[in-house]
């Protein structure tokens, strides 16, 4: 298991993969853009969005920060991306019965934005914004899924 920063951007997180991978002497960079994943015809993705980060990360100093674009189209489940709240903590766990535990405690007194369960990029992820307004992401397949659309480009 890991706990991972997790920080959103509006739409420039390509620039901002750049900046951080050579200001912080990255060891090793994966990103995905949402063209990189099958879409859902019933729901296709605007032009504008599909070059726009769906999942990143860098790896320095023995850790890692992961990154990715907040979608217009996503905005009103999500909401506006403001400064000083793109700040997420990523627990990447390929244990379901652990993930299930920390995401029920966590959900108490706060809400779930997407419950635990399968995705195109990950056998169990879901989301929630604890009592205390700081949101989680989990995800059991993180790096499965970067290393294998990386190695894909």
């Amino acid at each position: 298991m890991s706990v991972i920063a997790y920080l959103n951007f509006d739409g420039n997180t390509e620039k901002v993969i750049e900046f951080y991978s050579e200001a912080l002497n990255s060891s090793k960079v994966k990103k995905v853009k949402f063209k990189d994943i099958s879409q859902d015809p019933n729901y296709p993705l605007p032009e504008n969005e599909l070059n726009m980060i769906m999942e990143s990360s860098l790896e320095f100093a023995g850790g890692k920060i992961m990154m990715s674009d907040i979608l217009p189209s996503m905005k009103k489940v999500t909401g506006e991306l403001v400064k000083g709240n793109n700040i997420m903590i990523s627990i990447v766990i390929d244990e379901k019965q652990t993930m299930e535990y920390y995401f029920s405690n966590l959900s108490v007194g706060g809400y779930v934005i997407m419950p635990l369960s399968e995705m195109p990029w990950s056998s169990c992820f879901g989301m929630l914004v604890d009592k205390f307004g700081i949101v989680w992401k989990f995800n059991s397949d993180a790096d499965k899924f970067l290393d294998r659309l990386v190695s894909n480009q």
